[in-house]
């Protein structure tokens, strides 16, 4: 005999609010049901009614863990529209801006994911290390959170001493690789949690469309730095971490992995940071009318926006956005059939949901 159990909105669990239908035999879960739209503030409606300085301060306010990625996203897209391009400096810094958010955003998972293990040593010390990486944050931008370093054309804010910076991510680099990376990619409580739960493969995966880190957790080496370069990271060089198991480990693993490329490539960008100006110096930007487009890879996966405009409008005509957990919250419904109803709270965790943004 099955019977449901309702997991959220509201959770230990759960991040942010949403909710699991969880149909179970047992202790064994055969199927689940999946409920969102608890946070809808219409910020795509909001967007039509600013112009392009505030539209881009509206959008940073998507997703609190992802600010930088989505005026980004934004940016490039708007630049298309107003035929402008970043200088190369500008270019690099946002490559260094990304990948300290990336790092923010995959050590802060791995604190969550750590105390769904019951591993709640390293659920504190993963979040002492983000408090480092939200100060070179701050270091660079002013701010722990939101940034405000993106704009049309380039970058509001300057790198003024990288090497001071480098230093900082030299730091950074030596308590995560004695810290976080050994103990989650050879610790047993990591392996007896994760290995061979909420497992992905490879087919369901492309059938589902999944992106980012959950998918090249089950062998799709996926990443829009790769496949469709932007900013910097053609100049740059770096590996995609693939694992093919596609269970909670190896998700895990990946981003652990992603965390060591994310360094160097801040590296990389640091020492090559070129001269020169950081926008393109116009503050009279027009726009043609049009629809334009950007991808841009987020730490959960590929962001896109669309972008409409009317030339002559102050404000765009239409602003959408495609988050990754978007496309990659279906996938928790095969994740979770056939496991054990305890391991289900770290198997939704694994594809690091982020709802808020979703529901927008």
């Amino acid at each position: 005999m099955s019977y449901k159990i309702p997991m959220g909105p509201y959770h230990p669990a759960l991040e942010e609010p949403y909710k699991l239908d969880l149909i179970c035999e047992g202790e064994t879960v055969c199927d689940a049901k999946l409920h969102i739209g608890f946070n809808f503030r219409g910020i795509e409606h909001l967007a039509e009614t600013r112009n392009y300085i505030q539209v881009t301060a509206l959008m940073e306010r998507v997703c609190g863990i992802c600010s930088n990625i989505h005026t980004l996203t934004l940016c490039q897209a708007m630049e298309q529209l107003a035929g402008q391009a970043p200088p190369p400096r500008a270019k690099y810094i946002r490559v260094i801006m990304a990948e300290l958010e990336r790092l923010h955003s995959h050590v802060l998972w791995a604190g969550i994911a750590s105390k769904l293990m019951g591993f709640k040593t390293m659920f504190m010390t993963c979040f002492e290390i983000r408090e480092k990486v939200m100060d070179v944050l701050a270091a660079i931008s002013g701010n722990r959170v939101n940034y405000s370093m993106n704009r049309i054309g380039g970058v509001n804010r300057d790198i003024q001493d990288p090497q001071a910076i480098l230093a900082m991510i030299n730091q950074l680099e030596s308590e995560m690789m004695h810290a976080v990376i050994p103990i989650f990619t050879t610790s047993s409580t990591a392996r007896s949690r994760c290995a061979g739960i909420g497992v992905l493969n490879e087919e369901k995966a492309i059938s589902c469309g999944v992106v980012g880190p959950t998918a090249r957790a089950s062998g799709l080496p996926q990443d829009i730095r790769r496949a469709a370069p932007y900013a910097a990271y053609p100049e740059l060089e770096f590996n995609v971490p693939v694992e093919p198991a596609g269970d909670v480990r190896a998700r895990l693993l990946v981003r652990a992995l992603e965390i060591i490329e994310s360094i160097s490539i801040l590296r990389q960008a640091l020492e090559k940071l070129p001269p020169g100006e950081i926008d393109t110096g116009d503050d009279k930007v027009k726009f043609i009318t049009g629809t334009a487009t950007s991808r841009v890879e987020a730490p959960r996966g590929e962001v896109m926006y669309s972008v409409s405009w009317k030339e002559g409008s102050r404000n765009p005509s239409r602003v959408h956005v495609r988050t990754p957990t978007y496309v990659n919250m279906p996938a928790v419904r095969w994740m979770v059939q056939g496991a054990r109803l305890a391991d289900t709270p770290l198997i939704q965790a694994s594809i690091d949901p982020c709802y808020s943004c979703t529901d927008r």
